[in-house]
């Protein structure tokens, strides 16, 4: 085991930190400092959210952020926390939670700044309170690469690494991410208190989260001014677009527990997710997900369901639970809606229509009958609307059926012909990527950085914060998954 450094003074970033879920008290977290780790180095630095955060975004020329940001040097005005929840996971109450590896600095600029894999918590479960590199690296380019598809998420600011030894499945090295978020606070935060009988502690929960995200909700008409109910409804809102978005761009969470659920609506910790390669609505990205509860096509059902044990959760402060459910039903119109837009804007039409509803649902059916590649259809497809003749061999190709295919762009050509196709292919370019963070890419970059080299890292994360350009240099990112791709296997352990 490498020598850990000495414990320095704080160390002053500049940084006006702001810590509100720190003042909630006691109910509400443990304070405590991250774990050291010995000789850390970068691994992947991400300038953008670095900018977002109002940080400088030189990393290499601060060794002290280095030490920061792995957790061997406290930074001033934070105040390190570890927050209590519960949680069902796999459809099931598992009772208390908390962030077993997570740990709150603060709050900079309206951000909340976290450390994952930063030592052990008073809710860490027997378990040892690290990240691997393995998951560190997937989940730092999962974050940039779902804000650059534009997708609601936390950040990830950056990726240290340490050749200190982590045992899984196999022994392997330590990293710790540098998240980021507005909040952090989950479902399973709200159903903590109400398990555990504390309505005050419930209620200075719910009020915080109005106060400073929803402020809204405490005049909303619709719901007779009740903010809880209009609360409930909100996050019933944002989540439903918010799933409509994983299902159009073809990511699979892999995870979806009450306490992997945003009360802001963001996609949060990213364990076993994946980006489609073949469509298939039954897809199971998680190996651990041994009953499929969380594949692909069963997202938003599951969202919803989650919505629900959120809901019971703030029952006594709503009081009444036709007006919980009322709010919740709105999921079973917002959700439709919001999916007929997404697809309408990948089929290059500005809103959805009846007439677009049969033929999303067809290629839908032809794209998994034929087991074509899902992200590269909808970028050819955005092509051959802006030059048919150039690029109809590219689409067809994809397809064994392609007597089926070219009934189908005949209803689709129809369609067309009532929007201006160049109008038509540049909404569909910049709605359909050309990159996601495809299974194999992933493992690469991880191989190479297992060897010490972050080139492939920085590359990725370059191309994935603007996936719907071209990078031609990087064209073979954007092609077909190798054969041994689909072996790769993603399960909880990280």
């Amino acid at each position: 085991m490498l020598p850990l450094p000495p414990a320095p003074a704080p160390l002053d970033l500049h940084l006006h930190f702001n810590n509100r879920f720190a003042r909630l008290g006691d109910a509400f977290c443990a304070p405590l400092a991250p774990t050291p780790l010995p000789a850390p180095y970068w691994v992947g630095f991400s300038a953008s959210a670095a900018r977002w955060a109002g940080l400088d975004a030189a990393p290499t020329d601060a060794p002290d952020l280095l030490h920061a940001l792995t957790g061997n040097r406290l930074i001033t005005g934070s105040e390190p926390l570890a927050s209590v929840y519960s949680g069902h996971q796999f459809g099931q109450w598992a009772g208390q939670l908390g962030d077993g590896r997570a740990i709150l600095l603060g709050e900079v600029n309206g951000l909340e700044l976290q450390l994952k894999g930063a030592g052990r918590t008073p809710f860490s479960r027997m378990g040892d309170g690290r990240a691997v590199l393995r998951s560190s690296i997937r989940e730092f380019l999962a974050s940039e690469a779902m804000h650059g598809l534009g997708i609601p998420t936390t950040r990830a600011l950056c990726v240290t690494g340490s050749d200190a030894p982590v045992r899984r499945e196999t022994l392997e090295t330590a990293a710790v991410v540098t998240r980021m978020a507005p909040s952090f606070i989950r479902f399973g935060h709200f159903e903590h208190f109400c398990h555990h009988a504390q309505p005050d502690a419930l209620k200075t929960l719910a009020d915080f989260v109005i106060d400073h995200y929803y402020p809204d909700c405490r005049n909303d008409a619709r719901w007779n001014a009740n903010p809880y109910v209009a609360l409930l409804a909100t996050v019933t809102e944002r989540t439903a677009h918010l799933v409509a978005q994983w299902q159009a761009v073809g990511f699979c969470h892999g995870v979806m527990n009450t306490d992997n659920m945003s009360m802001l609506g963001l996609t949060i910790d990213y364990g076993p997710f994946q980006f489609m390669d073949a469509y298939d609505p039954g897809h199971i990205c998680n190996h651990s997900d041994t009953s499929g509860r969380y594949a692909f096509y069963k997202q938003p059902n599951v969202a919803y369901w989650n919505l629900f044990c959120l809901g019971q959760a703030m029952l006594p402060l709503i009081h009444d639970q036709d007006h919980a459910i009322a709010a919740l039903e709105t999921f079973k119109d917002i959700y439709p809606a919001a999916f007929a837009a997404r697809m309408a804007a990948k089929l290059g039409f500005p809103e959805a229509q009846g007439a677009h509803k049969p033929v999303v649902e067809d290629i839908l059916a032809l794209l998994a009958a034929n087991k074509v590649d899902f992200t590269i259809f909808w970028r050819r497809l955005s092509h051959w609307v802006r030059d048919e003749a150039a690029a109809a061999d590219a689409v067809r190709d994809l397809f064994l059926d392609r007597a089926a295919l070219d009934a189908w762009l005949a209803r689709y050509a129809a369609l067309l012909t009532h929007t201006p196709r160049a109008q038509a292919a540049q909404r569909m370019l910049a709605t359909n990527p050309k990159y996601v963070l495809r299974n194999h890419l992933g493992e690469q970059a991880i191989h190479a950085a297992r060897q010490k080299d972050f080139s492939m890292v920085a590359d990725l994360l370059k191309v994935l914060e603007t996936p719907y350009d071209e990078h031609p240099a990087l064209d073979r990112w954007a092609d077909f998954p190798p054969d041994w791709a689909a072996q790769i296997s993603i399960s909880c352990s990280s």
